[in-house]
């Protein structure tokens, strides 16, 4: 039974590209008001998904619901003009600012005085309101983002679909969108799917995330939640988990356990069974680098293992992996490799509480 609550529901939805089904979603609730993200490497299958949301193609199997009523392609005319979205690119057409917000409106038959006051002020929430008598195809990638968003949000959608939104962006362009973005949809309760493969947009904006993964729902999570305990070492490598290795419980006491790894004791925040047979997913900003004389200093953190600087990946953060015994990813400032002389063959100590490993029963080495 499907709620009366969602705006879009899927059930077990079906796309044959070969003998194998490409995309397979036995249920997908959006819930009025949301932000969902729909996140996955390239070619698993989002890009199908989005299209079977948004109406513009049928599965081969399964129900698509929108506010509790069945819809299909052939017939959502009516749904489908509840609709907005906005692709990567912005499609503008070759003509004013004003004109190209204007456009859907038009085709709804809304008089051109209410048009034309609608697309000023959407041209205004998204910032470009001075640009509304230039003509589209001078304008830059970040304007043109930002016209093709008041394009759609003018047209005050039940949902609204973005397609990799800001993929085309500079990060400065990027940088700013998103976060007013996501301001104005949760200012103004426009429920929103965004399909993205990247994770930090994901994180800025949604509400839930969704990892769909070779054309599988791995796990639909609120976000914080999916980011800190991904369900499987699939989901955990794609939402930035770069170190994951294999223990034995040895000892379990009131919702802590030790684990042994390589030989190396750690103490994991999770209650585990001894002799059990685990995957520990440790994310790289969780782990703190200090020279073995200041480590101590550290002292709530629970587990310190001395090492060795294997490589350094330089970026902001950078990428230090250390030789603990096991390979241990950590993610410092640039000002941190600076100061602590971080290169290869350098002795270090890595830090981390017991709260920081997230554990995955079930997995292999």
């Amino acid at each position: 039974m499907i709620g009366p609550s969602t705006i879009l529901a899927l059930r077990d939805i079906g796309v044959r590209y070969s003998p194998a089904f490409a995309l397979a979603i036995p249920a997908l609730d959006v819930y009025p008001g949301e932000v969902i993200a729909i996140i996955g490497p390239n070619g698993g299958g989002k890009s199908t998904l989005l299209r079977i949301l948004g109406l513009l193609q049928a599965p081969d199997r399964g129900e698509v619901r929108f506010r509790d009523e069945a819809v299909t392609v052939a017939a959502g005319l009516a749904a489908r003009r509840r609709m907005a979205m906005v692709f990567q690119q912005p499609l503008l057409a070759d003509a004013t600012v004003a004109d190209n917000v204007a456009l859907g409106l038009a085709f709804r038959g809304v008089p051109a005085a209410e048009r034309a006051g609608r697309g000023a002020r959407w041209l205004a929430r998204l910032g470009v309101g001075a640009l509304a008598h230039r003509q589209a195809r001078t304008l830059s990638g970040g304007e043109a983002q930002r016209v093709a968003l008041a394009r759609a949000l003018v047209l005050e959608p039940d949902l609204l679909l973005l397609d990799e939104p800001f993929a085309g962006l500079d990060q400065p362009s990027r940088a700013a969108l998103i976060p007013e973005l996501g301001g104005i949809v949760r200012a103004e309760g426009v429920t929103t799917i965004l399909v993205t493969h990247d994770r930090a947009e994901a994180q800025a904006l949604a509400d839930r995330v969704a990892v769909l993964i070779d054309g599988r729902l791995h796990q639909v999570d609120e976000t914080a939640r999916l980011f800190r305990a991904p369900a499987s070492e699939e989901v955990a490598r794609f939402v930035g988990v770069e170190t994951i290795v294999t223990g034995e419980v040895i000892a379990a006491d009131g919702g802590v356990s030790l684990v042994d790894v390589a030989g190396r004791k750690l103490e994991i925040g999770a209650a585990a069974r001894p002799g059990e047979r685990v995957r520990l997913a440790i994310r790289p900003e969780d782990v703190t680098l200090a020279q073995r004389s200041e480590s101590a200093a550290l002292s709530s953190a629970r587990n310190h293992l001395t090492g060795v600087v294997v490589r350094v990946t330089p970026g902001s953060p950078a990428r230090v992996l250390v030789d603990v015994g096991f390979p241990l990813v950590a993610a410092v400032t640039p000002r941190s490799v600076e100061e602590l002389g971080l290169a290869e063959g350098v002795p270090i100590t890595a830090v981390f509480k017991a709260s920081a490993p997230h554990l995955i029963r079930g997995g292999s080495s």
